[in-house]
């Protein structure tokens, strides 16, 4: 019995030095993972405020942008720092890494439309064929820009309703922006009729233009015959103005060029029809039987 008593204390004994080993190997270990934990944490932060700062710098790159790629550094550094503290406890860190291949994988595919979007939000953010305020037109989607996000664009169309385009559907297509250039050429065409004198016609259109001030001196205002046509003589004007002034001027000038061929007799002839073939025949309405 005392042989016994002697053997259960022993491995008591043994057991609290085993314990007290391990619990002085994993608090080295706990406390050297806090202190990556809390050294990772501070330094993500910094590398994400150093991103931020170092992209605004770059000219061309947007806030949106550089607030991406600020995000990107700093959890990537996280994941590093958990990768490293997870090592500290004798995890073998190497499937782990596989894991989150595998799983980011899995992900790709599952969210691929979403991901064009990104690629495609970044792109954009950093060639801008469009900016901020700007018109543009796609051929299926036109309208303002009002902010340019990774995943979609917001826009503003004409009659005032808000549109939310998927980028993957902007940066696909040609884009045409009415706003990015500063100056914008008018070009005016207008039937007047075989009869009408043309030199006339092309005076009061010039007249029009060039005394506009909105409309640029150089280059001039150009007039000239574009094509005859079966019931008009089609006149074309050419003429340069800014941007912000395009609209304003173009429906302007169509009105004063009507209003002043009508006041010196210029005609604008309307489109003819001309009817082939022979005309249907049309049998005589059937006389009452009353009247034979």
């Amino acid at each position: 019995m005392e042989l016994q008593t002697n053997e259960a204390v022993l491995a008591t004994q043994a057991a609290l030095a085993q314990a007290s080993r391990l619990a002085v190997q994993y608090s080295f270990s706990i406390v050297a993972a806090l202190l990556l934990l809390f050294l990772g944490w501070w330094l993500s932060r910094q590398l994400s405020r150093w991103t931020h700062r170092g992209l605004l710098q770059v000219r061309g790159v947007d806030e949106t942008l550089a607030r991406f790629f600020a995000n990107v550094v700093r959890y990537g550094a996280l994941l590093l720092v958990f990768v490293t503290v997870l090592a500290q406890f004798g995890v073998q860190t190497a499937s782990i890494i596989a894991a989150l291949g595998a799983a980011g994988l899995a992900i790709g595919l599952a969210l691929q439309g979403t991901l064009q979007n990104i690629a495609a939000g970044i792109m954009l953010l950093v060639l801008r064929p469009f900016r901020v305020g700007e018109y543009i037109d796609t051929g299926t989607i036109s309208g303002t820009i009002v902010e340019i996000g990774l995943f979609a664009t917001e826009l503003r169309t004409p009659d005032g309703l808000y549109r939310l385009a998927p980028n993957s559907t902007l940066w696909n297509v040609p884009i045409t922006n009415f706003s990015r250039e500063a100056t914008r050429r008018f070009e005016f065409k207008i039937g007047i009729g075989y009869d009408d004198d043309i030199d006339l016609a092309e005076g009061i259109m010039r007249d029009h233009a060039e005394s506009d001030p909105r409309v640029f001196k150089d280059p001039p205002v150009a007039t000239h015959v574009d094509q005859l046509t079966e019931g008009a003589v089609v006149l074309t004007m050419r003429y340069w103005t800014s941007a912000s002034d395009f609209w304003p001027t173009s429906r302007e000038m169509i009105k004063k060029v009507k209003k002043s061929f009508d006041e010196n007799g210029i005609s604008i002839p309307l489109p003819q029809v001309t009817l082939r073939g022979t005309p249907p025949q049309i049998a005589p309405p059937e006389r009452p039987a009353d009247e034979n």
